[in-house]
């Protein structure tokens, strides 16, 4: 597989929804075959992609299927058969993928699937919250989230270096905010295409079904004979990912100018009250921060850029001397803590930091929380970490209508 033959002339800084950025670093690091079937707010993705297909910059195929179940299946096949292959969906639509997700995890197929994070019905909604993110946490597909369009580019392309390296063969999910990100434009700072590929690399196939001089089999049943041992080497494969992702993110420093890092932060180091959020959340984080820090409060933000693998020890450390932590879920937690406050506790549990530990459920179904929101809860969280305690429950519903709704002891 080699780089498009048709280059695009590219704007030192383009002007670009998240999905035409996706678009573009698919386009730019020459995907043999996306099979995709369109569903909201996704569509640009796949559409922008289409586009650049019709248009002669894309050498490889662009197949569209009838579900969303078949659109990774195709992927999967062409992944097997030894081909650089990615998607995109959203919502009902990773819902109905699921089953396919774990057997491109299973098959260690290096698949890149941009996934534009939209609520799951029902009721039906169209905007954005992380339930589709959440919903493929154990699915064993390394989960990375970007903030902006920018860095939604920017993690496409590092996701299928990540993806393909030969200790890691497995397949990995960029996330972005529905709407908040996929369609609203901002400024982009583009690789040129040559630069871009150059850093991907050429596909490196492993265990193609096509080479027939090593003859292979996907899919196969092994029971309890072989089963446990196949499901461990894929965990660890995972589980050891994160240094190979930060050596990625660290060589992408080098060609871009922008660092990544596994979990980012934002005036941790003396913080007294951290937010753990993720998403276009953690933008707003930091100017609530900002503000907070004006009035004298020592707040922080962090964000786990690589939500799967969990990085259990690093959380700990970046959280070992605040006296509060906040972690705020946008997802319905269906009667239990969220993700990142099981996360966030795991990480805790076993050391000697105990912060006063409290979990919010916000902006479901795509319901704003802005810098006000951000800013009681910040002030809320140094009442609690001056008297050692919560208070009040451990979960808090915010910004939705109801008094009663508000507060449920978990």
């Amino acid at each position: 597989m080699y780089m498009n033959k048709r280059q695009m002339e590219l704007n030192d800084v383009e002007v670009w929804d998240g999905n035409v950025a996706n678009s573009h670093a698919l386009r730019q690091a020459s995907v043999d075959v996306v099979s995709a079937y369109p569903i909201t707010p996704s569509t640009g993705t796949v559409e922008a992609y289409a586009s650049h297909n019709a248009n002669g910059y894309v050498d490889g195929e662009i197949i569209m299927t009838e579900s969303e179940h078949a659109a990774m299946s195709g992927c999967i096949g062409a992944a097997a058969a030894g081909a650089r292959s990615a998607t995109a969906t959203s919502s009902q639509g990773l819902a109905l993928m699921v089953e396919t997700l774990y057997q491109a995890a299973g098959m260690r197929l290096p698949i890149v699937l941009c996934m534009i994070n939209r609520a799951l019905a029902a009721p039906l909604n169209v905007n954005g919250d992380h339930s589709d993110m959440y919903l493929a946490n154990q699915t064993g597909w390394i989960s990375m989230d970007a903030c902006t369009p920018e860095e939604s580019y920017d993690l496409v392309l590092c996701a299928f270096k990540i993806g393909e390296n030969k200790d890691v063969r497995l397949p990995v999910i960029v996330n972005q905010d529905g709407f908040l990100t996929s369609h609203k434009a901002q400024n982009v700072r583009p690789l040129k295409d040559e630069v871009a590929y150059n850093f991907v690399g050429d596909y490196k196939e492993v265990n193609s079904m096509l080479n027939f001089d090593k003859p292979v089999t996907h899919g196969v049943q092994t029971e309890s004979d072989w089963h446990f041992e196949h499901k461990a080497k894929q965990n660890k494969a995972m589980m050891e990912s994160p240094k190979v992702i930060q050596e990625v993110f660290d060589e992408y420093a080098k060609v871009s100018g922008r660092q990544y890092n596994l979990i980012e932060t934002h005036k941790t180091e003396d913080a007294e009250v951290i937010i753990v959020c993720m998403g276009t959340t953690y933008q707003t984080a930091k100017v609530a921060c900002d503000k907070m820090r004006e009035e004298g409060l020592k707040a922080g933000v962090l964000m786990p850029r690589v939500f799967r693998p969990t990085q259990l020890d690093m959380l700990a450390d970046k959280l070992k001397n605040a006296k509060a932590v906040v972690c705020m879920d946008r997802s319905s937690p269906g009667g239990q803590t969220g993700l990142l406050y099981n996360d966030v506790a795991a990480s805790l549990f076993n050391t000697d930091a105990r912060p006063v530990l409290s979990n919010i459920i916000y902006g479901l179904g795509g319901r704003d929380i802005n810098i006000a929101n951000l800013s009681d809860i910040y002030r809320h969280a140094q009442k609690e970490a001056d008297a050692g305690k919560l208070d009040g429950a451990i979960q808090r519903w915010i910004g939705v209508r109801g008094p009663e709704l508000k507060y449920y002891s978990v």
